[in-house]
């Protein structure tokens, strides 16, 4: 609550949240929701909003004042603890994290990084990658384990490609016929098109004029897996980290010579260029310069390799 303190305050002194993201190092809309998160914790309207123009209400004059020896007593706090040097390299880790790499890379990942030594605390974040990064951007998380952004990767964070993951067709075990035909005759499990892996879906289907039938539509693709599986429909899902089979010749193999299946599926490749996501880290530049966290870097990266 300390960084939603601060924001208000920098939003007083320039009269502007976005003068203040400026200031910060966030967004505009960053500010907005920490500012928000603040009103709505104290139970008062800090600002009276005009447009783009914010000035302080009554409540906020009232409690400014407050807000700056709050910061003022936690920066006197900081500076006795920056004695405690090695203390404070253990400092908690806030790790964001789809749910495939939830499941699929991170449990690897972090029993190798835990069995280094003594190593910080970790508070594994879930979400979708576009709330995933927008709490990168808000400095609530120190890194994320994510589909990489369409919009690009912020000045102030880096990127570190993990692997790129093949998206399969899957339809209920013993279906048969082509993803043509599946397209025809079953209701359609969507992966989220809100989501940077279901937008990914919805582009593939429009290049291939692949009209569906609508039905069910989720977040997460393990979750896909057991509705197909539930016989509810069929859908298109990355592979690798829910344990569907890949064929190596995945672009180019036939439907049936490529056909493959997994408990209670059947999996069939796509047709045309490879569909693919890409997983990776969203780090903050910030949060890399600490041992620990570059270090559970190298792990993931380890882990990933590991898997082809």
């Amino acid at each position: 609550m300390i960084r939603y303190l601060k924001t208000f305050v920098t939003a007083a002194e320039t009269a502007s949240f976005s003068a203040a993201g400026a200031r910060l190092g966030l967004t505009q809309s960053a500010v907005s929701a920490q500012i928000q998160r603040l009103e709505d914790d104290l139970g008062v309207q800090l600002f009276e909003r005009t447009g783009r123009a914010v000035s302080l209400s009554d409540d906020g004059r009232r409690l400014l004042a407050q807000a700056q020896g709050v910061i003022a007593g936690y920066q006197a706090m900081r500076g006795e603890a920056g004695a405690f040097g090695a203390q404070a390299a253990l400092a908690p880790i806030h790790v964001g994290a789809i749910l495939t790499v939830q499941l699929g890379l991170l449990p690897g990942a972090v029993q190798r990084w835990t069995s280094l030594g003594a190593m910080p605390h970790l508070d594994i974040v879930p979400g979708m990658s576009v709330q995933l990064l927008a709490q990168l951007d808000a400095k609530e998380l120190d890194l994320a384990v994510m589909i990489r952004p369409r919009i690009g990767v912020p000045a102030d964070m880096k990127w570190l490609t993990l692997m790129e993951e093949p998206y399969v067709a899957i339809a209920p075990k013993g279906t048969r016929g082509t993803v043509a035909d599946w397209a025809t005759a079953l209701p359609f499990v969507r992966y989220n098109r809100r989501s940077y892996g279901g937008d990914l879906v919805e582009r593939y289907l429009r290049r291939h004029r692949l009209w569906v039938r609508e039905g069910i539509e989720l977040d997460e693709p393990e979750v896909i897996l057991r509705m197909v599986r539930a016989r509810l429909g069929w859908s298109i899902v990355p592979a690798t980290l829910i344990g569907l089979p890949v064929d190596g010749g995945v672009a180019s193999a036939s439907a049936k010579s490529a056909r493959g299946s997994a408990p209670g599926v059947q999996v069939l490749p796509l047709s045309g260029v490879p569909l693919m996501r890409e997983i990776g880290v969203l780090v903050r530049q910030s949060a890399l310069k600490r041992a620990p966290v570059a270090t559970l870097m190298k792990c993931l990266t380890e882990e990933a390799q590991s898997r082809g």
